[in-house]
């Protein structure tokens, strides 16, 4: 019986690994300029260019007391402002949830205070602002900014053309807001239908496939001025563990690792990557010493750097996740970190802790003064390729021209109507018909928005249904529902000529299950969209019709829906196999498996 590895690898149609040849990054014009900078620094000055890390706030000065409280617990400092004063900090990353992103001006005055606040120093350095903006199931900036399909739905279009497009919104946008490092596109190669972090985060499970998706994104990021960053090297594609909670370790050996995972790294690479994030996973195949990948020299100087020639920055995942404190104190991750071949460390559970201890390691000759700088080099070089130096302000009118236009969110929309796929469609049930199905219940799952500025997805479906001529009624039901709300459920399809159902992540024991097999046995037709994984359909066989949205943010919402409506007809194709759940050594569904509608 083959194992399941083995079905994933075959039905990805695997080639041989892509030959990378040395790609290292020449020195630019200003190249002597910078190292003369580097050496009038202060070895303090040196370190704090090393970490990017978060800080509570919508101003860099007068946030509100609450993450003033939230500074002073985790950071010993009050504001943004002081986080750079005091610790020299080269870059900050903003979250949803430290309240940086409320909305567009906003963002823009935050970096703009950042930027003052660093350049009023002695010796000030621009700070280069990040931020993770996959789009999909991962936003940090939302509406009114575009939000565009996440990468497994650009992987069912299977346009590198508007993978790139996709790539240059999104950073046209986030440099208008004075983002100039995004943590995306995601290079891990999801063979895995198990893996809790990755999924569709990922492009899918065929490395060639992805591996021009990645380069294709890379360039659209980076053409419109942003870092693109591959990630998570040297990949996350294969786990049933999250390494924000645990330890995953990667059985591929080396040759499957070549011919799996890698390739995408290396389409990156070669398309001029400027920032490659690493992964807390062991992988015993390129490093048996049992250290994740964030801590190995064998992996991030070995191959990545030497091997495969890169040397542009590399970031670490977050310090703060348990991937990469399960072996060793906070105090010894980052001065090992910079030992593996690190250039950036990102956001560590204490900033004090982890400073120091780089601070310490030099004056005790753990690291050389001279390993600091190669860091800050590669650092300083990659903020003067994006304009920091010479204009590191953002302006009101900027944002105005450029986020959340009209031409953006067409063109979001456009995109996201070439990724939903029809995975069933027993008896042409799709589409459906304003004339025999006017009357819709839409019930499901509503997950919290990526963004916090979407959804929730019933109420977007129920209302694009709405507009497209259907009378719709709409009622939540969850991720798990309870056996009231099933009832509650049976009881509102009575009456109705069609019940969309929102799906999330079903499993075996999923109640979710039971939801729509009451509902089947009404005898209203039942139609079927799984927001997020579309191995959803695997646990659902009885249901005629069924799509796969591959997010729940509204674009790919709303594209769903005109294509359950017929005024587009669906076009994606599954960029991963989806397995029998009777037996998961079988395919059910092969990679490009994707029905359209009749002319």
């Amino acid at each position: 019986m083959p194992s399941r590895r083995t079905v994933l690898a075959a039905s990805a149609g695997v080639t041989a690994a892509l030959a990378v040849g040395p790609t290292a990054q020449a020195a630019g014009p200003d190249d002597k300029a910078l190292r003369r900078l580097v050496s009038r620094m202060t070895l303090k000055e040196k370190v704090g260019q090393l970490f990017v890390m978060r800080v509570y706030g919508h101003s860099a000065t007068r946030p509100d007391q609450a993450d003033i409280d939230a500074n002073l617990q985790e950071l010993g400092v009050r504001t943004a402002a002081e986080l750079v004063a005091k610790y020299r900090v080269g870059g900050i990353i903003y979250f949803s949830w430290a309240h940086n992103t409320r909305d567009p001006h906003q963002i823009a005055a935050l970096s703009n205070g950042i930027q003052k606040a660093s350049l009023k120093l002695p010796r000030g350095l621009p700070v280069l602002i990040s931020t993770d903006q996959e789009h999909g199931i991962v936003a940090r900036v939302g509406k009114p900014a575009t939000l565009l399909p996440g990468a497994m739905a650009l992987g069912a279009g299977g346009s590198p053309t508007d993978a790139r497009e996709a790539g240059r919104i999104g950073g046209a946008e986030l440099r208008a807001l004075g983002i100039r490092q995004d943590y995306a596109p995601v290079a891990d190669v999801n063979v895995n239908p198990a893996n809790p972090v990755i999924g569709v985060r990922s492009f899918g499970a065929d490395p060639t496939a992805v591996s021009g998706l990645v380069a294709a994104q890379v360039k659209g990021y980076q053409g419109s001025g942003v870092a693109a960053t591959a990630k998570h090297f040297p990949g996350h594609g294969d786990t049933a563990v999250d390494s924000h909670y645990g330890f995953p370790v990667i059985e591929h050996t080396r040759q499957q690792w070549e011919t799996l995972d890698a390739p995408p790294f290396k389409a990156a690479i070669r398309a001029g990557i400027d920032s490659i994030m690493t992964a807390h996973i062991m992988v015993p195949a390129l490093d048996p010493s049992g250290d994740p990948a964030t801590l190995s020299r064998p992996i991030l100087t070995g191959i990545l750097r030497e091997r495969l020639g890169y040397d542009g920055v590399v970031v670490t995942d977050s310090l703060g996740m348990q991937g990469v404190r399960e072996k060793y104190g906070d105090d010894q991750v980052p001065v090992l970190a910079l030992k593996a071949g690190v250039d950036q460390l990102l956001n560590p559970p204490s900033l004090d802790v982890a400073w120091n201890a780089v601070l310490n390691a030099v004056r005790a000759g753990q690291l050389t003064e001279a390993r600091l700088d190669r860091s800050v080099l590669r650092i300083l070089r990659l903020k003067a390729k994006l304009g920091l130096l010479d204009k590191p302000y953002v302006t009101a009118a900027g944002v105005d021209r450029v986020v959340g236009v009209r031409r953006h969110l067409d063109t979001a929309d456009r995109i996201a109507e070439r990724t939903t796929t029809l995975l069933v469609n027993e008896g042409s049930l799709l589409p459906l018909s304003r004339r025999t199905h006017k009357k819709v219940l839409v019930v499901g799952a509503d997950p919290a928005s990526p963004s916090g500025t979407t959804g929730p997805p019933t109420a977007v479906l129920a209302a694009e249904l709405a507009s497209l001529g259907f009378t719709t009624s709409r009622l939540p039901t969850g991720t798990a529902p309870t056996q009231a709300l099933i009832d509650q459920a049976v009881a509102a399809a009575r009456g109705k000529d069609a019940v969309v159902v929102g799906t999330y992540n079903v499993t075996a024991g999923s109640t979710q299950r039971t939801l729509v097999e009451r509902l089947l046995a009404t005898g209203v037709p039942v139609v079927a969209v799984a927001l997020r994984n579309p191995y959803d359909v695997a646990q659902l066989p009885q249901v005629k019709g069924y799509l796969a949205a591959y997010s729940w943010t509204d674009v790919e919402v709303r594209a769903a829906a005109r294509v359950l409506a017929g005024r587009v007809a669906p076009r994606g194709r599954l960029p991963v196999p989806v397995q029998r759940a009777d037996d998961p050594t079988r395919v059910l569904y092969a990679i490009g498996h994707g029905l359209t509608y009749r002319s």
